[in-house]
């Protein structure tokens, strides 16, 4: 089937139902399937979604590949995947959490450390949980849900935020604590695209240039950029460009240093070419993102 002919979904299209709580356009939580926006046909969903099932079992294919989601176990669908429901059982229960694209950029400041978590999701969307993991998703799905109903506070974001990239530090224990042999090896693509994130984590302050990275692992910047577009969805500048932008806006909002001298970290040439860039990607200011 091709991509023109698959439709894409996002939160938005979820906003109209009574028993979902949100952060805009950006999170959702609840706990019954029938609100996830999906049908029998595929579907591109412009989100990353956490599902764990209670009780039953529900039946579905992530990129055209079928899996079941019984009892105790977690599925997680990545941004720009496909996924199309297949069935359920009647007594079918369980947790959800949707997440945008931008959401997760914003919970991710330590890329150089979650990463490997992609591909694992990628090689086994669904693992099964013990006793103690279920339970753990169990409160952080509660405690979620609590501060996002918070609408009042003027730090629900950030709560919410803080609370995913703890949630995802579980995950990624989770993760690494299943058995070596039921995952798949890497592919040289993928390999290609770990070592882009990790050379992007080590220097993105110094260098924004793809040609860079491309010279740094011996190949052009055509190719380099074609790979990490394939295999992640975005391209290598806007790997580049989501770190340098995640990096200022913490020194924005959790620094007394001056636009200047945040500029100077980032190694822009001036105030100027800082504060163009980071409203060309953020559509604010430095100026006017400090005093949100």
């Amino acid at each position: 089937m091709e991509t023109k002919n698959i439709r894409n979904v996002d939160i938005s299209l979820m906003q109209h139902l009574p028993m979902i709580d949100f952060i805009g356009n950006d999170f959702a939580i609840f706990d019954d399937v029938k609100d996830m926006p999906l049908t029998h046909y595929p579907t591109r969903l412009n989100a990353a979604c956490f599902m764990v099932c209670l009780k039953g079992w529900c039946k579905m294919n992530i990129n055209l590949q079928e899996y079941v989601l019984s009892e105790s176990m977690m599925g997680i669908v990545l941004p720009d995947q496909i996924i199309q429901h297949d069935d359920c059982s009647e007594d079918f229960s369980g947790l959800f959490i949707a997440i945008s694209k931008g959401f997760v950029d914003g919970v991710l400041p330590t890329m150089q450390q979650l990463f490997p978590l992609f591909f694992m999701i990628k090689e086994r969307p669904c693992v099964r949980l013990t006793s103690e993991d279920l339970q753990s998703f169990r409160e952080y799905h509660s405690f979620l849900w609590s501060k996002v109903k918070l609408k009042d506070n003027p730090f629900r974001t950030e709560i919410t935020q803080g609370l995913l990239m703890a949630l995802l530090y579980e995950i990624f224990n989770i993760y690494q604590g299943s058995k070596v042999q039921e995952r798949i090896p890497k592919s040289r693509k993928e390999d290609l695209f770990e070592r882009f994130l990790r050379n992007i984590s080590e220097s993105y302050k110094e260098e924004r240039s793809v040609s860079y990275y491309a010279d740094k692992m011996y190949l052009t910047a055509k190719h380099l950029s074609t790979v990490v577009k394939e295999v992640s969805g975005k391209t290598a500048g806007e790997w580049i460009d989501n770190l340098v932008v995640l990096e200022a806006k913490a020194l924005l909002k959790s620094s007394e240093l001056s636009i200047q001298e945040i500029a100077d970290e980032l190694h822009f040439a001036n105030q100027s070419f800082f504060g163009k860039y980071f409203k060309h990607h953020t559509g604010l200011s430095p100026k006017e993102y400090r005093k949100q």
